[in-house]
């Protein structure tokens, strides 16, 4: 069995030979570059100057060699920089600098700095007037997606399932919309409904739905699963009350997710949220949510058995496969090895489970906690 074929009887939930297993196809499916060089020096592969296809959370774009030892059965393609706008980084002695397409300020301390941090929104501080007068990036702007359109036409011809792993337009309504005004001052706007919150938010859903009626007849259909990420839960609960949710997101959501379906009624929607997100999965699948990820073990409610049971007939689970705040980094091989088959147990009955650890393996994870974690896939997760 292909790649592809294991991964669409999987999204179709049907039962393939093995569980499939996703590494680097998307931005929150990654690798940390630490860990990445790591792991290569562990199994004794040629070493290679990492190369990251994501800055802010330094994450490795996995070599050939590496997903083909590893038989990871995805790929995934991101889009490019819109047309007039390059990458140029500020380096100075105490840290690295970055303005992002959107004008967000990403900062990475020196020397031993891992990730880069927001340090400057470009509505922050801003009246509903001066924030009308924001320009915002062209959702039809061709340059972002030329590239992107001969690698998954690549790509597609191989025997793996392709991802747009990462930003279409906006990365989700929520992240986007507290990356433009800062976290405080977005979490003020939706607590007093205030004005400009509606507007910065019904203006990022008209540019992703623009976005997707044109992007998607462009791209074709060498392109399976798009991506979502917006962060709905905290460790013990939602990040805010269901009637926020109603008012700013829901309807949105329904209505983009609509949008892609029409255009391609194939292509499925992978939607991220971490923390404890049992809430929102019915609003979710009402939406038209084909796959959710992660599923975060080790937050409140999140227990892969029941939600198994709950939802497993209308959502694929693509993640939780062993818990990335505590076991897989800090657990020995025994503990990383019992976590995995426990969460295979859970997850894989009857497909609609692709395997890969809650997020994206960071920096402290020890190469012998990853290879556990994978061997142990490769033996426990074959269906028989």
């Amino acid at each position: 069995m292909t790649s592809a074929e294991r991964m669409r009887k999987t999204l179709n939930h049907e039962e393939p030979d093995r569980v499939p297993y996703d590494l680097t196809s998307t931005l929150v499916t990654g690798i940390h570059w630490i860990a990445y060089e790591r792991l290569r020096k562990h199994l004794r592969m040629p070493v290679r100057e990492p190369v990251l296809y994501d800055m802010v959370q330094g994450l490795a774009r996995v070599d050939d060699d590496m997903l083909e030892r590893l038989k990871v059965d995805t790929r995934g393609v991101l889009t490019g920089s819109p047309l007039g706008w390059e990458l140029s980084v500020e380096e100075t002695p105490a840290y690295s600098q970055f303005t992002d397409i959107w004008g967000i300020t990403w900062r990475r301390p020196k020397p031993h700095g891992l990730y880069f941090d927001m340090v400057g929104n470009p509505l922050k501080g801003k009246s509903l007037d001066e924030i009308k007068q924001y320009r915002w990036p062209n959702p039809k702007d061709e340059n972002r997606l030329k590239n992107l359109k001969n690698e998954a036409k690549a790509l597609a011809a191989s025997e793996c399932l392709v991802v747009l792993g990462g930003v279409g337009m906006t990365v989700g309504l929520l992240q986007t919309f507290q990356w433009l005004l800062g976290y405080e001052e977005s979490f003020i706007a939706l607590g007093l409904g205030e004005p400009k919150a509606d507007y910065i938010i019904s203006t990022l859903a008209e540019l992703d739905m623009e976005f997707w009626n044109w992007a998607i007849p462009y791209l074709g259909d060498d392109i399976s699963v798009v991506l979502y990420a917006d962060d709905f839960g905290m460790q013990d609960g939602p990040v805010f009350s269901r009637e926020t949710s109603d008012r700013f997101f829901r309807p949105w959501y329904a209505k983009i997710f609509s949008v892609i379906k029409k255009n391609n009624p194939r292509l499925k929607i992978f939607f991220h949220s971490c923390g404890a997100t049992r809430f929102v999965i019915p609003d979710l699948i009402e939406a038209g949510v084909d796959i959710l990820n992660p599923v975060q073990v080790s937050a409140k409610n999140m227990d892969t058995k029941q939600l198994k049971k709950d939802f497993g007939k209308d959502l694929v689970f693509w993640g939780g496969g062993v818990d990335t705040q505590f076991v897989l980094p800090r657990g020995t091989v025994e503990q990383v090895k019992d976590e995995v088959k426990r969460r295979i147990d859970d997850l894989a009955p009857g497909g609609g489970f692709v395997f890969n650890p809650v997020h994206n393996i960071q920096a402290d994870v020890p190469p012998e906690n990853i290879m556990a974690m994978w061997e142990t896939l490769m033996s426990h997760g074959v269906y028989r």
